[in-house]
C-alpha cells in the first residue's frame, strides 16, 4: 500500500508493516509528516504492533518529529500491544526532551507499563538521573510498587552496580521523601539490599537519611 501526494509516495514497509506516517516519524522526515497529515493520515493510526507514529518517533528519539505529531494532536498516552506509550517509553529510555513534551501535553502520571510500573521505576533502574529528576518534579508517585514488588528506590539498588548515577538517583528519592524502609516481597529493605551488594556510598546515603 502507498500513500501519495503529487509526485511523492511512501509505501508501507512490507517486512514491518510500518505505515507511511510511522516511517516518516521514525526517520524524522518532517516534510513527509506534514504532507501525510495534510492529506488525511490519522495522527493516532496504529501499525501491526499497535504503535502510533508518535511512539515510532519516540523509539528512535526523534524529537522534532515527536514535537510535530504532538502539536498535531497525537495521544501521548496511547499504548501499543505491549503496553508502552510515548510517555512511558520516553521515561524508561531517558529520552528527556520527548518526555518533557509528553508531560506538557497530558501525560498520565499514573499510567503503568506491562510490569505494573510507572515511568519512574525503569528510569531509576537504568540510571537516567535527569529523567528521574523530571518525573519527580512532575509528581509521579515515588513509592509506587510494580508487579515485582519493587519501588524505584529498590530497583535503583537491586538492578544496578551502585555507581554515581544510581547514587544521584537515590539522593533524589531521599529528597523526594520516598519511603526508605519499604521492603520487597521477601521483606528485604533498601538498606539491606545495598549492604548485601557492597554499595558503600548508597549505604551511607540511606543511613544518613534514617533508613533502617
Amino acid at each position: 500500500m502507498a500513500l501519495a501526494w503529487g509526485p511523492f509516495a511512501i509505501a508501507e514497509d512490507p517486512e514491518t508493516a510500518m505505515p507511511p506516517l510511522h516511517q516518516a516519524a521514525q526517520a524524522n522526515d518532517l516534510n513527509a509528516l506534514r504532507r501525510l497529515l495534510a492529506t488525511g493520515a490519522a495522527v493516532d493510526a496504529r501499525d501491526a504492533q499497535g504503535r502510533t507514529a508518535l511512539l515510532a518517533a519516540t523509539h528512535a528519539n526523534q524529537i522534532e518529529a515527536a514535537r510535530l505529531l504532538i502539536e498535531a494532536g497525537a495521544d501521548v498516552n496511547a499504548k501499543d500491544a505491549i503496553q508502552d506509550s510515548p510517555y512511558l517509553y520516553a521515561g524508561a529510555r531517558g529520552h528527556l526532551e520527548i518526555l518533557k513534551l509528553t508531560l506538557a501535553h497530558g501525560a498520565d502520571l499514573r499510567s503503568t507499563n506491562r510490569y505494573g510500573g510507572t515511568a519512574l521505576i525503569p528510569a531509576c533502574e537504568r540510571g537516567h538521573v535527569e529523567t528521574v529528576r523530571t518525573l519527580i518534579a512532575a509528581g509521579v508517585d515515588v513509592d509506587h510498587v510494580n508487579r515485582l514488588g519493587w519501588t524505584g528506590l529498590l530497583e535503583a539498588i537491586v538492578l544496578s552496580d551502585g555507581g554515581p548515577p544510581h547514587q544521584q538517583i537515590v539522593q533524589l528519592l531521599i529528597e523526594a521523601r520516598a519511603d526508605l524502609n519499604r521492603a520487597d516481597r521477601d521483606g528485604v529493605r533498601p538498606l539491606q539490599h545495598a549492604r548485601r551488594r557492597g554499595q558503600t556510598q548508597i549505604v551511607r546515603l540511606l543511613e544518613a537519611a534514617g533508613a533502617r
